[in-house]
């Protein structure tokens, strides 16, 4: 499997951006995670978030919210995540990353998380509330290291120029960068200042750039694609599934909004 680098300049050479796409493990179902990741792979998708539910998602806004509550209602836990990602890694080729809260990975174990990660076939990790501070204390960033896990750096426009430093500093593959203030799925004063703010963040990091929350339509792919090179979907595909009558329903027009993004 090729690096998130390489896959992205090979794209960016074709005059278009890389689109990750993110979705709860067990909403609506277990079995309809597994299909509407292999769709996604199949309308274009780049990479794909695994979202690990959990019942307090902070950085997470009423959609993806209400797709954690289902999924935990459903009795699905971190070993059934671990089942989905091994399962689809066996029959997908683009990169997925394992996205989550820490306090369910501490549970869990750092240490056991991240060997079971990998040997699923986890790419890397996206910890948005652990941050580089608290390694000493934690060890998640060694251990994802050890075990070949590429651990992602979630900034936004309150971070400092000392905090990206220190997140620049301990970043893999590519920095994860919030649009603008607030949870997944707002659009709220979106992107006011998103030029000034992403040419602040690349004067520290050199690697890609993801961006995400707020980007619901190929409106929001065209003002972002001058100045990123990763575009994260996750609030609007939840919003599909929750309008659709039926899961068969909900994955066709999740397909047809992928390739939407895609052109």
């Amino acid at each position: 499997m090729e690096t998130i680098k390489q896959q992205v300049s090979k794209i960016k050479n074709s005059n278009t951006i890389a689109l990750m796409t993110h979705v709860v493990v067990g909403y609506p179902d277990i079995a309809s995670t597994i299909e509407l990741v292999k769709a996604m792979e199949q309308a274009g998708s780049d990479y794909v978030e695994l979202q690990i539910p959990f019942s307090d998602p902070i950085a997470d806004g009423p959609m993806i919210m209400q797709a954690c509550d289902t999924a935990l209602k459903n009795g699905v836990t971190v070993d059934d995540c671990l089942k989905v990602m091994e399962t689809l890694s066996s029959q997908i080729s683009i990169p997925l990353f394992f996205m989550g809260y820490y306090n369910t990975v501490f549970q869990f174990g750092v240490e056991k998380f991240c060997k079971e990660a990998k040997a699923v076939g986890a790419y890397g990790l996206i910890i948005p509330d652990m941050p580089p501070d608290e390694e000493q204390h934690e060890h998640i960033i060694k251990a994802a290291r050890v075990h070949g896990l590429a651990q992602i750096r979630v900034v936004s426009p309150a971070s400092s120029n000392h905090r990206l430093k220190i997140n620049a500093q301990v970043a893999d593959e590519f920095v994860y960068c919030v649009s603008h203030y607030g949870v997944t799925g707002s659009t709220s004063a979106g992107k006011i200042g998103l030029e000034s703010y992403l040419k602040r963040v690349k004067k520290y990091f050199k690697i890609p750039i993801a961006l995400g929350f707020g980007v619901s339509g190929k409106e929001d792919v065209y003002q972002v694609a001058p100045f990123a090179d990763i575009v994260v979907v996750g609030s609007a595909i939840i919003r599909i599934i929750e309008k659709s009558p039926s899961n068969e329903r909900a994955l066709e027009e999740i397909i047809r909004f992928i390739r939407s993004l895609r052109a």
